[in-house]
Protein backbone atom coordinates (compact mmCIF):
# COMPACT_ATOMS: atom_id res chain seq x y z
CA UNK A 1 0.00 0.00 0.00
CA UNK A 2 1.28 3.42 -0.94
CA UNK A 3 1.66 5.71 2.11
CA UNK A 4 -0.45 8.86 2.28
CA UNK A 5 1.03 12.32 2.36
CA UNK A 6 2.00 13.64 5.80
CA UNK A 7 1.66 17.41 6.22
CA UNK A 8 2.43 19.64 9.18
CA UNK A 9 0.24 22.73 8.99
CA UNK A 10 0.54 26.06 10.80
CA UNK A 11 -2.90 27.43 11.68
CA UNK A 12 -1.77 31.00 12.35
CA UNK A 13 -2.55 32.94 15.54
CA UNK A 14 -6.17 31.82 15.74
CA UNK A 15 -8.40 34.14 13.72
CA UNK A 16 -9.89 32.13 10.81
CA UNK A 17 -9.07 35.02 8.47
CA UNK A 18 -5.38 34.49 9.17
CA UNK A 19 -5.38 30.84 8.11
CA UNK A 20 -3.25 30.69 4.95
CA UNK A 21 -5.13 29.54 1.81
CA UNK A 22 -2.71 26.67 1.20
CA UNK A 23 -3.13 25.51 4.80
CA UNK A 24 -6.91 25.52 4.38
CA UNK A 25 -6.58 23.57 1.12
CA UNK A 26 -4.39 20.89 2.70
CA UNK A 27 -6.79 20.57 5.64
CA UNK A 28 -9.75 20.29 3.29
CA UNK A 29 -8.24 17.36 1.39
CA UNK A 30 -6.87 15.48 4.40
CA UNK A 31 -8.42 12.24 5.63
CA UNK A 32 -6.94 12.51 9.13
CA UNK A 33 -6.23 15.59 11.27
CA UNK A 34 -4.08 15.24 14.38
CA UNK A 35 -3.44 17.86 17.03
CA UNK A 36 -3.58 19.24 20.53
CA UNK A 37 -7.20 19.84 21.48
CA UNK A 38 -6.84 23.60 21.93
CA UNK A 39 -5.37 23.92 18.43
CA UNK A 40 -8.06 21.77 16.87
CA UNK A 41 -10.62 24.17 18.34
CA UNK A 42 -9.12 26.94 16.18
CA UNK A 43 -10.18 25.15 12.98
CA UNK A 44 -13.51 25.83 11.29
CA UNK A 45 -15.64 22.73 12.01
CA UNK A 46 -16.49 22.57 8.30
CA UNK A 47 -12.84 21.81 7.56
CA UNK A 48 -12.94 18.87 9.97
CA UNK A 49 -16.24 17.41 8.77
CA UNK A 50 -16.08 13.77 7.64
CA UNK A 51 -12.45 13.41 8.77
CA UNK A 52 -10.84 11.27 11.44
CA UNK A 53 -9.74 13.66 14.18
CA UNK A 54 -7.11 12.55 16.70
CA UNK A 55 -6.66 14.79 19.75
CA UNK A 56 -4.12 14.47 22.56
CA UNK A 57 -3.33 16.56 25.63
CA UNK A 58 -0.62 19.10 26.38
CA UNK A 59 2.19 16.59 26.97
CA UNK A 60 1.20 14.22 24.16
CA UNK A 61 3.34 15.64 21.36
CA UNK A 62 5.36 12.50 20.62
CA UNK A 63 2.30 10.28 20.90
CA UNK A 64 0.22 12.30 18.44
CA UNK A 65 3.04 12.64 15.93
CA UNK A 66 3.63 8.87 16.06
CA UNK A 67 -0.09 8.30 15.45
CA UNK A 68 0.01 10.67 12.49
CA UNK A 69 2.93 8.80 10.95
CA UNK A 70 1.12 5.49 11.44
CA UNK A 71 -2.01 6.80 9.69
CA UNK A 72 0.07 8.09 6.78
CA UNK A 73 1.79 4.70 6.52
CA UNK A 74 -1.69 3.15 6.33
CA UNK A 75 -2.32 5.12 3.14
CA UNK A 76 -4.25 8.11 4.52
CA UNK A 77 -3.38 11.75 3.78
CA UNK A 78 -2.71 13.05 7.28
CA UNK A 79 -2.24 16.52 8.76
CA UNK A 80 -0.59 17.44 12.04
CA UNK A 81 -1.62 20.94 13.14
CA UNK A 82 0.24 23.54 15.17
CA UNK A 83 -0.84 27.02 16.15
CA UNK A 84 1.13 29.86 14.60
CA UNK A 85 3.79 28.45 12.28
CA UNK A 86 4.53 24.74 12.61
CA UNK A 87 8.25 25.39 12.23
CA UNK A 88 8.46 27.98 15.04
CA UNK A 89 8.34 26.08 18.34
CA UNK A 90 5.86 23.79 16.57
CA UNK A 91 5.47 20.19 15.45
CA UNK A 92 7.37 20.31 12.15
CA UNK A 93 10.72 19.48 13.70
CA UNK A 94 9.39 16.65 15.84
CA UNK A 95 7.58 14.97 12.94
CA UNK A 96 10.69 15.18 10.76
CA UNK A 97 12.85 13.87 13.62
CA UNK A 98 10.52 10.89 14.11
CA UNK A 99 10.52 10.11 10.39
CA UNK A 100 14.31 10.14 10.51
CA UNK A 101 14.43 7.93 13.61
CA UNK A 102 12.07 5.39 12.04
CA UNK A 103 13.93 5.34 8.72
CA UNK A 104 10.92 6.71 6.83
CA UNK A 105 12.36 9.83 5.22
CA UNK A 106 12.30 8.20 1.78
CA UNK A 107 9.04 6.34 2.38
CA UNK A 108 6.54 8.96 3.51
CA UNK A 109 5.87 12.09 1.43
CA UNK A 110 6.33 14.96 3.89
CA UNK A 111 5.63 18.69 3.70
CA UNK A 112 5.45 21.69 6.01
CA UNK A 113 2.75 24.27 5.27
CA UNK A 114 3.63 27.63 6.84
CA UNK A 115 1.38 29.78 8.99
CA UNK A 116 1.63 33.23 10.58
CA UNK A 117 3.80 32.82 13.71
CA UNK A 118 2.40 33.96 17.05
CA UNK A 119 5.19 36.52 17.41
CA UNK A 120 4.20 38.14 14.11
CA UNK A 121 0.56 38.27 15.18
CA UNK A 122 1.52 39.88 18.48
CA UNK A 123 3.89 42.34 16.81
CA UNK A 124 1.14 43.52 14.46
CA UNK A 125 -1.07 44.34 17.46
CA UNK A 126 1.75 46.25 19.16
CA UNK A 127 2.63 48.24 16.03
CA UNK A 128 5.98 47.76 14.31
CA UNK A 129 8.46 46.48 16.91
CA UNK A 130 10.20 43.92 14.68
CA UNK A 131 11.18 46.00 11.65
CA UNK A 132 14.87 45.57 12.48
CA UNK A 133 16.88 42.58 13.76
CA UNK A 134 15.16 40.62 16.50
CA UNK A 135 15.57 37.41 18.47
CA UNK A 136 12.96 34.96 19.73
CA UNK A 137 13.62 33.10 22.97
CA UNK A 138 11.30 30.62 24.66
CA UNK A 139 11.39 30.74 28.45
CA UNK A 140 10.17 27.16 28.76
CA UNK A 141 12.87 24.97 30.29
CA UNK A 142 10.94 21.74 29.71
CA UNK A 143 13.24 20.79 26.82
CA UNK A 144 16.01 23.40 27.12
CA UNK A 145 18.17 23.90 30.25
CA UNK A 146 17.48 27.22 31.97
CA UNK A 147 21.21 28.01 32.08
CA UNK A 148 21.27 27.94 28.26
CA UNK A 149 18.16 30.12 28.07
CA UNK A 150 19.84 32.70 30.31
CA UNK A 151 22.96 32.62 28.13
CA UNK A 152 20.90 33.25 24.99
CA UNK A 153 18.97 36.09 26.64
CA UNK A 154 22.18 37.78 27.75
CA UNK A 155 23.75 37.43 24.30
CA UNK A 156 20.68 38.80 22.51
CA UNK A 157 20.34 41.73 24.89
CA UNK A 158 24.06 42.58 24.70
CA UNK A 159 23.78 42.67 20.89
CA UNK A 160 20.84 45.13 21.12
CA UNK A 161 18.30 42.84 19.47
CA UNK A 162 14.61 43.42 19.95
CA UNK A 163 13.67 40.34 21.99
CA UNK A 164 10.40 38.42 21.73
CA UNK A 165 9.70 36.01 24.57
CA UNK A 166 7.59 32.91 24.01
CA UNK A 167 6.13 30.87 26.92
CA UNK A 168 6.93 33.68 29.35
CA UNK A 169 5.24 32.36 32.45
CA UNK A 170 3.22 29.41 33.75
CA UNK A 171 2.04 28.17 37.13
CA UNK A 172 5.15 25.99 37.39
CA UNK A 173 7.52 28.65 36.03
CA UNK A 174 6.29 31.72 37.89
CA UNK A 175 9.64 33.48 38.31
CA UNK A 176 11.39 33.08 34.99
CA UNK A 177 9.94 36.10 33.19
CA UNK A 178 11.08 38.37 36.02
CA UNK A 179 14.55 36.83 35.75
CA UNK A 180 14.56 37.26 31.96
CA UNK A 181 13.63 40.95 32.25
CA UNK A 182 16.41 41.36 34.81
CA UNK A 183 18.95 39.84 32.39
CA UNK A 184 17.79 42.06 29.53
CA UNK A 185 17.98 45.02 31.90
CA UNK A 186 21.72 44.51 32.28
CA UNK A 187 22.09 45.89 28.77
CA UNK A 188 18.92 47.93 28.14
CA UNK A 189 17.55 51.12 29.64
CA UNK A 190 14.60 50.64 31.99
CA UNK A 191 12.64 53.11 29.80
CA UNK A 192 12.90 50.80 26.76
CA UNK A 193 9.39 50.22 25.34
CA UNK A 194 8.00 46.76 25.99
CA UNK A 195 4.71 45.15 25.09
CA UNK A 196 2.67 42.15 26.20
CA UNK A 197 -0.04 40.57 24.05
CA UNK A 198 -2.30 37.84 25.35
CA UNK A 199 -4.52 35.67 23.13
CA UNK A 200 -3.34 37.46 19.99
CA UNK A 201 -6.04 37.31 17.28
CA UNK A 202 -8.25 35.10 19.46
CA UNK A 203 -11.24 35.68 21.67
CA UNK A 204 -10.17 37.55 24.80
CA UNK A 205 -7.28 39.37 23.12
CA UNK A 206 -5.56 42.00 25.25
CA UNK A 207 -2.47 44.13 24.77
CA UNK A 208 -0.33 46.18 27.14
CA UNK A 209 2.27 48.79 26.14
CA UNK A 210 4.71 49.64 28.93
CA UNK A 211 8.46 49.77 29.54
CA UNK A 212 11.09 47.23 30.45
CA UNK A 213 11.33 48.65 33.97
CA UNK A 214 7.57 48.73 34.53
CA UNK A 215 6.63 45.40 32.94
CA UNK A 216 4.66 43.32 35.45
CA UNK A 217 5.64 39.64 35.08
CA UNK A 218 2.41 38.64 36.84
CA UNK A 219 0.42 39.90 33.83
CA UNK A 220 1.83 37.19 31.54
CA UNK A 221 0.93 33.54 31.10
CA UNK A 222 1.45 30.77 28.54
CA UNK A 223 -0.97 32.48 26.14
CA UNK A 224 1.19 35.62 26.08
CA UNK A 225 4.00 36.99 23.96
CA UNK A 226 6.31 39.63 25.46
CA UNK A 227 8.29 41.95 23.18
CA UNK A 228 11.11 44.13 24.54
CA UNK A 229 12.45 46.80 22.20
CA UNK A 230 16.06 47.71 21.46
CA UNK A 231 17.91 50.99 22.05
CA UNK A 232 16.18 52.58 19.04
CA UNK A 233 12.62 51.45 19.77
CA UNK A 234 10.20 54.23 20.66
CA UNK A 235 6.47 54.78 21.06
CA UNK A 236 4.69 56.47 18.14
CA UNK A 237 0.97 57.11 18.40
CA UNK A 238 0.57 54.51 21.10
CA UNK A 239 2.42 51.88 19.07
CA UNK A 240 5.86 50.33 19.41
CA UNK A 241 8.17 51.42 16.59
CA UNK A 242 11.64 50.06 15.92
CA UNK A 243 13.00 52.14 13.03
CA UNK A 244 14.79 50.35 10.21
CA UNK A 245 17.05 53.33 9.64
CA UNK A 246 15.32 55.14 6.78
CA UNK A 247 15.45 58.49 8.58
CA UNK A 248 19.24 58.42 8.46
CA UNK A 249 19.30 57.85 4.71
CA UNK A 250 16.22 59.58 3.30
CA UNK A 251 14.22 62.72 3.90
CA UNK A 252 11.03 61.68 5.68
CA UNK A 253 7.92 63.85 5.92
CA UNK A 254 9.17 66.30 3.31
CA UNK A 255 11.74 67.81 5.70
Amino acid sequence: MKPGRLSVVGLGPGDPGLLAPLAAEVLEHAAVVVGYGTYLDLIDPELLARKAVISTGMMGEVQRCEKAIDRALAGEDTVVVSSGDAGVYGMAGLVLELLEARGLLETVEFQVVPGIPAVIGAAAILGAPLTHDFACVSLSDLLTPWELIEKRLDAAASADFVIALYNPRSKRRSGQLARALEIIGRHADARTPAGLVRNAWREGQSALLTTLGQMDPEAADMLSIVVVGNSQTRVAGGRMLTPRGYAGKYVLGGR
